[in-house]
């Protein structure tokens, strides 16, 4: 156990020292092998590690749902969600973020990224937002908050990477986040109405329109109707895999930039570009995290911890309670998926030796996550809105998210009290 927490210790030093979290824990995991077991057996389960990950079939989902969100958020279909969602509740108070966030979650539902939904939005709805009149930290506090819905909603690359690491269904974790995704998006705009109730001017009211205008909106969307009933339903409904669906909704989004006339081969390039910089990145954490929890695994230190907690006779809720309250402390400090990949070698065993389902703690993961996504002062969706809005000062922003980050937290405890709320639609699954 005392080799365990020196490379907990000695992965933080060198963050402290700027080395990336990827490297840190290669580096931690590699020389902790070696020290207990021997130079060669160490480099060997390392080589090892690259060669099996580089090569997994699985792991090909992680790239797929990247190229399918990058090429749908180029396709432009998030202004046809904004415009259809704003034409039913734009004209009521604070009506313009109401359609942010459910632009956010129908956006969320073939992109699979946060930071990717935050980014797309702040060009869609922003301008529109500023043009009637809306204060900057509502604008930018929405946006931030109903870009964590890119993550929840399924395709998720969350849920994807926590499945891997802890051979959990991953068609189950994605049924498991429609209705939690639907929860939060709720909750989200209650915060949009009682923002917009206690100061109205925050939020002014648009233009009320016509029932055809709605009807032409809706048809905007077909694309995105398409796209989600043929990838996810054919998951559920188990005409394909996980990453067959991938495949298809990659190859579906393609075709429909095609139909679209958005795809030049300039864009086709950055699309590509990005998806493969995307991909290397998440690759390298995935790779790291295996690499630091053979380590850990090859220590005494899960086993002992999770025999020390099932012997005090804690409440195996007030465990999992405890390390939520843990998760969401991090997330004030570190980068989301680095900090959840460093410590699930820890926490999940303990969590399935309580009797807990994986893939209600999966969604508990993806909930404090989308947290710490927006908490300053290292919320990456704060920072993505920054560099997009560069005349929006972050003071502004991280006044406009601190209701959401309350409202999130409040979503955390209904889901970790309630986990019929996440495993209702897994359990129609075989």
């Amino acid at each position: 156990m005392t080799e365990s927490l020196l490379g907990f210790l000695a992965i933080f030093a060198l963050a402290v020292l700027r080395v990336p979290l990827a490297f840190a824990m290669a580096i931690v995991g590699t020389a902790g092998l070696g020290l207990v077991r021997g130079w060669g057996p160490a480099l060997a389960s390392t080589a090892q590690v690259v060669y099996e990950s580089g090569f997994a079939y699985t792991l090909s989902v992680i790239p797929l749902f990247i190229l399918m969100g990058n090429l749908v958020a180029r396709a432009g279909l998030a202004h046809e969600l904004f415009a259809a969602a704003n034409a039913f509740i734009g004209h009521v108070r604070g009506g313009l973020a109401h359609a942010t966030i459910a632009a956010c979650a129908g956006f969320g539902a073939i992109c699979g990224s946060s930071i990717a939904t935050a980014a797309t939005m702040s060009k869609v709805a922003y301008p529109s937002m500023k043009k009637l009149g809306y204060a900057d930290s509502l604008a930018t506090g929405t946006i931030a908050a109903g870009g964590t819905l890119g993550i929840m909603i399924p395709p998720s690359t969350i849920m994807v990477i926590y499945g891997i690491v802890t051979e959990t269904h991953i068609g189950k974790l994605f049924a498991a986040g429609v209705v939690p995704g639907l929860l939060t998006a709720l909750l989200l705009m209650a915060v949009i109405s009682y923002t917009t109730w206690r100061q109205p001017e925050l939020g002014p009211a648009g233009v009320r329109a016509t029932w055809p205008q709605r009807w032409k909106a809706l048809r905007g969307i077909w694309g995105v109707l398409v796209l989600v009933v043929v990838v996810l339903g054919g998951i559920y409904g188990g005409v394909f895999t996980t990453t067959e669906g991938a495949g298809i909704g990659a190859s579906g989004a393609f075709l429909f930039a095609l139909f679209r006339r958005t795809l030049s081969w300039r864009i086709l390039f950055d699309v590509l570009i990005e998806s493969a910089r995307t991909t290397a990145m998440l690759f390298a954490l995935l790779i790291a995290a295996h690499i630091f929890a053979n380590f850990i695994n090859f220590t005494s230190m899960p086993g002992d911890l999770k025999n020390w907690i099932t012997g005090q006779g804690f409440s195996p809720i007030m465990v999992v309670g405890a390390m939520m309250f843990i998760y969401v402390v991090l997330g004030t400090v570190m980068e989301e998926l680095s900090m959840v990949l460093l410590t699930i070698p820890l926490f999940f065993p303990i969590v399935v030796a309580l009797g807990f389902d994986p893939v209600w703690f999966g969604v508990l993961i993806v909930v404090v996550i989308q947290i710490g996504l927006i908490s300053p002062p290292v919320g990456m969706n704060l920072f993505v809105i920054n560099t997009l809005l560069p005349k929006v000062g972050l003071p502004a922003i991280f006044k406009g998210t601190w209701l959401f980050v309350v409202m999130q937290c409040l979503t955390l405890l209904i889901l970790l009290f309630v986990p019929g709320l996440s495993l209702w639609l897994p359990s129609f699954m075989k």
